[in-house]
């Protein structure tokens, strides 16, 4: 899975994983009164690397969480989804709206190896100081670039290089 490689979700390792993530999701998703700190340090108990000053308001979920790495300073607004079935790396200062998905997860084209169950990932890489509109939905195998702008609302289905602005459905590099 970590790989790209073609794997059954229902395996039973996996599964279990998912449940302890559902476990933490429900005590984070709690902690609405809670300080930032609080809520950085309940963070760095499931996720795969989080830097200092890492700010996520619940609700968040995700699949599994130790696939989501956090520079410095992450701003993630209410309601954001990170499908982590692959790794997901967001820059130091990125800022992103609410309602986000980040979805590394993917399937096959071919219908009869779909319906097998079968499913794969593909990494999602956003750079730093980026600023992710809210409703935005960042697709698998997606790299976006330091200093770029996504768009709210956008659907980006290929990579957005540096200092770049994207927006729309799907999202368009915008002239310079």
């Amino acid at each position: 899975m970590l790989a790209g490689a073609l794997y059954h979700a229902a395996d039973p390792e996996l599964q279990a994983d998912q449940a302890a993530a559902r476990g933490w999701m429900q005590r984070y998703n709690a902690t609405l009164a809670a300080s930032d700190a609080e809520r950085l340090a309940l963070l760095r108990t499931r996720l795969g690397a989080v830097g200092a000053e890492v700010v996520i308001r619940p609700p968040f979920h995700f699949d599994y969480g130790y696939n989501i790495h956090l520079g410095d300073g992450v701003f993630m607004n209410f309601n954001c989804i990170v499908l982590d079935v692959v790794a997901v790396h967001i820059g130091e200062r990125t800022q992103i709206g609410p309602g986000v998905q980040i979805l590394t997860a993917d399937h096959p084209r071919d219908a009869a190896t779909r319906a097998t169950g079968l499913e794969s990932g593909r990494p999602i890489r956003i750079g730093r100081n980026v600023w992710i509109g809210g409703g935005a939905i960042i697709l698998p195998g997606v790299t976006i670039g330091d200093d770029a702008i996504i768009g709210a609302g956008s659907v980006v289905t290929r990579d957005v290089p540096a200092g770049r602005t994207a927006f729309g459905n799907p999202a368009r590099l915008q002239p310079v």
